[in-house]
């Protein structure tokens, strides 16, 4: 189905991700009328090759998890857990400063609240969205496991394990044989491991991603293939701006395009520091390693996921913007590390991927009204975590545009908090 041009539409989404797609559930089940616009498909983009993690125990920022403690070091090797182009440096400079400000302890606390309390919304909403969608038996309840190389490492993580554990977030340490009976023919290079029996994975982001929109269809939500160029806002709704040259006319406006959601914001009035993590995988045969569960090793930033399309390698972080083509050396490079991590890992038959994280220094995404018009709400900005904190979003969104309070509070999150 797709909307009529010359008519006011209800409310318009752009961005048919993840994030888009579940602020269209939340929408259509309050019985809004609701038309999505993508440049390309249902969870095309960024959504269908991610880790496909629900990383609720992820309440760390990540200015707070070491990764300013890292920097000099990862920096160091141009196919590492983070790299940055030279040419994109003094572009990038403001977004480094406020990624830097972020990680001072004064601001800890408040974040890890914010995030923690996100997580705990997410967690709930997706449960019971999995229910409503009839999606479940997309789930996997395996857990996840973290390794460890050296004492050291996993004694730099304990601090980490202890906020969690204030926010009631389950965990054990592992070592020895609980730790080969977790994931067999791991190396012996890892010593220790922290498993998390409450991490969640979906058995495809992708096929979920089309899955929950196919219910979001089913109560009345439309899609148009377009590209909106720019939007304008004014008391009585949007207009979306389009590259064939019609506009559409919407009472209530979402943003939710991922890492272009910025330019779009700017019109606006809001200038949003948001900056792009290219994030790279490579997606194996299912015969590639039987790997029981999401493995995370976090000190070379990738992660090893068991899909029901394959066996996914990726993670890593490229600063470096929208425009420069990819550097699939990065995914060569994880892989190759993720063969002396599994012994006996098949590297053959992968498809490799690139996508675009939309990221804000401080980790936490951007929910909340336009500077311009309260009928232009954003949701963006989410990261690592779209996958994850999306059901929390789309229930936040749908209380944004029906004038109710928010289920949080959504100050730590304002777009214009910086």
């Amino acid at each position: 189905m797709s909307s009529e041009s010359g008519t006011q539409l209800d409310v318009a989404i752009i961005g048919s991700g993840i994030i888009g797609i579940c602020a269209a559930v939340f929408l259509t089940e309050a019985g809004r009328k609701v038309t999505v616009f993508d440049r390309t498909g249902i969870c095309e983009e960024t959504s269908a090759g991610n880790a496909s993690a629900f990383a609720f125990s992820d309440v760390l920022p990540l200015a707070h998890k070491g990764m300013v403690r890292q920097l000099p070091k990862w920096l160091a090797d141009p196919l590492g857990p983070l790299s940055i182009p030279p040419a994109y440096l003094p572009k990038l400079l403001p977004w480094l400063i406020r990624f830097w400000r972020a990680g001072a302890q004064a601001k800890y606390e408040s974040s890890l609240a914010a995030q923690a309390g996100m997580m705990k919304l997410a967690e709930a909403e997706w449960m019971s969205l999995f229910d409503r969608s009839a999606t479940r038996r997309m789930l996997r309840e395996d857990g996840s496991l973290e390794l460890y190389e050296s004492e050291g490492e996993f004694r730099a993580s304990l601090s980490g394990w202890a906020a969690r554990e204030r926010f009631g977030i389950g965990f054990r340490h592992v070592a020895g044989e609980e730790l080969a009976a977790l994931q067999p023919g791991l190396s012996r290079r890892f010593l220790k491991g922290t498993f998390v029996p409450g991490w969640k994975t979906a058995d495809d982001p992708k096929l979920l991603g089309k899955a929950v929109w196919a219910y979001a269809e089913g109560l009345g939500a439309c899609f148009e293939r377009a590209s909106v160029e720019r939007v304008d806002a004014g008391r009585d709704g949007a207009t979306l701006r389009l590259a064939d040259g019609t506009e559409r006319q919407a009472k209530h406006l979402v943003i939710a395009a991922g890492a272009w959601s910025h330019l779009l914001a700017r019109p606006l009035g809001d200038r949003i520091p948001l900056e792009t993590e290219r994030g790279y995988n490579t997606t194996l045969p299912t015969t590639a390693f039987d790997v029981k569960r999401q493995l995370i090793f976090s000190g070379h930033g990738f992660v090893v996921t068991p899909l029901s399309t394959g066996l996914r390698v990726g993670g890593a972080v490229e600063l470096g913007g929208l425009d420069r083509p990819p550097n699939f050396a990065r995914s060569r490079a994880m892989l190759e590390k993720a063969g002396r991590f599994l012994p006996g890992l098949d590297p053959s038959g992968g498809r490799e991927w690139m996508g675009f994280r939309p990221s804000m220094p401080d980790s936490l995404p951007v929910i909340g009204t336009s500077r311009l018009s309260a009928n232009v709400v954003y949701a963006f900005g989410h990261g690592h975590l779209g996958l994850t904190q999306a059901a929390a979003t789309g229930r936040l969104i749908r209380e944004l545009v029906l004038g109710q309070v928010p289920a949080i509070d959504l100050r730590p999150y304002s777009p214009q908090r910086f």
